[in-house]
């Protein structure tokens, strides 16, 4: 069984705790820990690399909604995001942020568990929509809808995250293939030799690169930025090439 490792945020004492008890409560989530402001929970986050934060909106000091627009700016594994809160007018910025789903206080342990259980769902279907690279393989897997494409990594030009989704872009294709499975999962795959991260949104092969910038690098005519995380790594990687 898939469990999920969470992190219970809110400033209210009664709502912590009853969040804290029905994730306890649930077979497939297991309680990492909980804190009662958005600060805490930035740096216990980055710690813990949770899968699931279930995370109150109205705290003082830094919102649920300002630490969740914090974490897509990290490196870290972006956890999947679960809001908690008493205010109905939130839910269009909780999109923005890519959250799973939107519980209005008060709320239900079975509206709870439909909640959790969409998280788990899309991370068990992200794992099964993958097939491992071996190290002397020239080609991985991917499921596109029903079915397993072959892919091989010298067609590869660039990846690109669409929330819980990846889009390949391939040599010589004016169709890209289309998978569920976030980025990160597809990175810690893929040959770090052949293949890197750039931006948060993207993963490059290194020998599509046609031209580089100061900020951005070329591939055909598409352009994508460098990210300010991944700036130093990458100049790592230029510098051995113009040596």
């Amino acid at each position: 069984m898939t469990i999920l490792k969470c992190i219970a945020v809110d400033d209210e004492p009664l709502a912590l705790k009853l969040v804290e008890t029905f994730i306890e409560q649930t077979p497939f989530l297991q309680l990492s820990c909980s804190c009662d402001n958005a600060v805490e929970a930035l740096s216990l986050i980055r710690e813990k690399q949770p899968d699931l934060v279930f995370l109150d909106i109205n705290m003082p000091n830094l919102s649920g909604m300002e630490l969740a627009r914090l974490l897509q700016d990290q490196s870290t594994p972006i956890p999947k995001i679960i809001f908690t809160t008493a205010y109905n007018h939130y839910a269009i910025e909780g999109y923005k942020v890519n959250a799973v789903d939107y519980l209005l206080k008060p709320f239900s342990y079975e509206e709870f568990l439909r909640a959790a259980s969409k998280v788990l769902q899309i991370t068990e279907e992200s794992s099964s929509h993958y097939q491992p690279i071996a190290t002397d393989d020239e080609f991985f897997f991917l499921k596109v809808e029903y079915q397993w494409v072959r892919i091989s990594l010298k067609d590869v030009l660039y990846i690109e995250s669409l929330k819980d989704y990846v889009k390949v872009h391939l040599v010589d294709s004016d169709k890209a293939v289309l998978s569920l499975i976030s980025l990160k999962a597809l990175e810690e795959k893929l040959p770090s030799s052949k293949f890197m991260r750039i931006h948060r949104s993207f993963i490059v092969s290194l020998d599509k690169i046609n031209t580089i910038s100061k900020n951005s690098i070329f591939i055909g005519k598409t352009e994508i930025t460098v990210g300010e995380q991944y700036k130093e790594a990458f100049k790592t990687i230029v510098d051995r090439w113009l040596k």
